[in-house]
């Protein structure tokens, strides 16, 4: 069907990123996976090219504009185009929100210039070696010493964790546990007591630099406090939604991607005497994943429209990064299977799916979670 969500602007939008992928992402990709981290001149030429900090002010260098519609077009040529490692769907939408919503004027004057020309990549710090996905077991502290915090603690699993400039971490900022006493503490780049661990070695998504990262008693500024002291938790629910939902336009543009792949690699590809696509189970296999990607996309361009419009709550996100997420895992793994032997092999695009896609259904919110929020929503009184 004809996607009917996006304008002429939106059009011409993707033949930019479409271009600029070719260019500058894909020539080097292969690099950038046995160095297990792109270069920082990729993130320049995105900011020279209008590509990052899309709905960030103008005066500070940004698009101005905050329809998502931009953003989706961007997670949509990146996925298609396999090229896992370069995180502006990060930068963009899970950590722009929080600078251009909650920073102050002087902190949007130090940081936004820098976030939206490519010179400061970001990251944000949640994940901690015993918290996982419960950021109410969040340990790392951050303790008032005056005009400044002391940061102490570890997390792991950091996208952007090698090349991140600024850091947002999340930190206890009162002995009180739970969901309470959670507050952002921005981090910068050469701050003394602010250290890198490993790039983790992964199965997928290999260039995409993922680490641990150490603070032991670092001195952040008080200046470097984001938003609401204590208000940390609630910050987090406010923006996980567009977190949850750029997993999902990636998801469902990956599933399509690697079925027009595997599409066109049944047409050929012969055994027995005739291609693979005259045989009866590979068309039934064909027409189910086809149908499959085809009422997920109808509904992840509903929350694509719901979204630019402000009207997305937290259970439809929940609902498309689950389906959205384990439907780009069960393609990958039907295609492969279609492949055979060749599947296996990493010169052929599908096992670079099959690995590259595993991780979307535990980051942002595993499956497991997603259907708690849905459950608890569905079931409440």
């Amino acid at each position: 069907m004809t996607r009917q969500i996006f304008t002429a602007e939106h059009d011409a939008f993707r033949e930019t990123v479409r271009t600029f992928i070719a260019k500058e992402v894909t020539p080097h990709h292969e690099r950038w996976e046995a160095e297990g981290v792109v270069d920082r001149e990729v993130w320049r030429a995105a900011g020279r090219q209008g590509l990052l900090g899309l709905a960030m002010p103008e005066e500070f260098g940004g698009g101005g504009s905050e329809d998502y519609r931009y953003s989706a077009v961007i997670s949509e040529e990146l996925a298609r185009a396999g090229t896992s490692g370069f995180a502006v769907p990060l930068h963009n939408d899970m950590i722009g929100p929080y600078l251009r919503t909650l920073a102050t004027e002087e902190q949007k004057r130090r940081w936004l210039p820098g976030f939206c020309s490519g010179e400061l990549i970001t990251a944000i710090a949640m994940t901690e070696p015993g918290a996982g996905s419960d950021l109410q077991g969040i340990r790392t502290t951050a303790t008032d010493a005056g005009d400044h915090w002391v940061l102490n603690g570890s997390k792991t699993f950091i996208s952007n964790g090698i090349l991140a400039d600024l850091v947002i971490v999340v930190a206890r900022t009162t002995p009180e546990g739970g969901a309470k006493g959670l507050s952002l503490i921005v981090v910068e780049r050469g701050m003394e007591g602010f250290e890198r661990g490993r790039n983790l070695d992964k199965i997928g998504q290999k260039a995409q630099d993922t680490a641990e990262l150490f603070f032991n008693d670092v001195r952040v500024p008080k200046d470097n406090l984001l938003g609401e002291l204590h208000g940390g938790f609630g910050h987090l629910m406010t923006n996980l939604a567009q977190e949850r939902l750029t997993i999902a336009v990636s998801a469902i543009a990956a599933a399509e991607h690697v079925l027009e792949l595997t599409t066109a690699y049944v047409k050929e590809r012969e055994a027995f005497g005739r291609p693979l696509a005259r045989l009866q189970h590979i068309r039934f296999e064909i027409a189910e994943m086809a149908t499959e990607c085809a009422v997920t996309r109808a509904f992840l361009d509903r929350c694509i429209t719901d979204h630019t419009a402000g009207g997305l709550d937290a259970v439809q996100a929940s609902m498309a990064k689950w389906w959205a997420t384990e439907l780009q895992k069960r393609t990958a793994d039907r295609c492969l299977q279609l492949h055979g032997g060749y599947g296996y092999m990493t010169e052929y695009p599908v096992s670079k799916a099959f690995t590259d896609g595993r991780i979307q259904t535990i980051y942002g919110g595993t499956t497991e979670i997603m259907k708690e929020i849905i459950g608890r929503s569905v079931l409440a009184d």
